[in-house]
């Protein structure tokens, strides 16, 4: 059952899926009907979900679900694992490799390898108050305040010198 993001509860549970590149304004068009579409038949053992979906930078797809509605099941997270994988073999793109980085770069958004993102911090191109994404939020609250932080409050900071 879809409803507008802004009309989750901040406890709400967040799964971020980050992009390879920025999503065409077609794309997002296009996302847009199919995560609507799949939130209004996403189930968890035949009852249904309150949920919803955000995009953020062109870049970030959010899914969002009312706990305290229906919980999710293991079967309702491997559909919307499903879906995502659907949006990635029709759009060609990837939205689910947790080995890619993101973060700030003034007003740019850069996506590396991990391994990349070490090295550019051994370089100092990437500094504890470079703004990064934490990807690992779990709530509409932790999203919407713990998201884009300085590196050095994240997980990343284990990377910085």
């Amino acid at each position: 059952m879809f409803t507008e993001y802004k009309n989750l509860p901040n406890n709400s549970r967040v799964w971020i899926y980050q992009a390879d590149r920025e999503f065409t304004e077609n794309e997002i068009n296009f996302i847009s009907d199919k995560a609507e579409d799949f939130i209004n038949q996403w189930t968890r053992h035949g009852d249904d979900l309150k949920g919803s979906f955000t995009i953020k930078y062109n870049q970030f797809l959010v899914l969002a679900v009312d706990e305290s509605f229906n919980n999710v099941s293991g079967c309702s997270i491997d559909s919307s694992v499903r879906f995502i994988k659907e949006l990635e073999n029709e759009l060609k793109l990837d939205l689910m490799d947790k080995m890619n980085i993101t973060f700030k770069d003034n007003d740019n958004i850069n996506l590396v390898k991990l391994s990349d993102f070490q090295r550019f911090a051994k370089e100092q191109k990437v500094t504890s108050d470079t703004i990064v994404f934490n990807n690992m939020v779990n709530t509409k609250a932790d999203f919407e305040n713990n998201w884009e932080i300085p590196a050095k409050e994240s997980w990343h900071k284990r990377f910085l010198v």
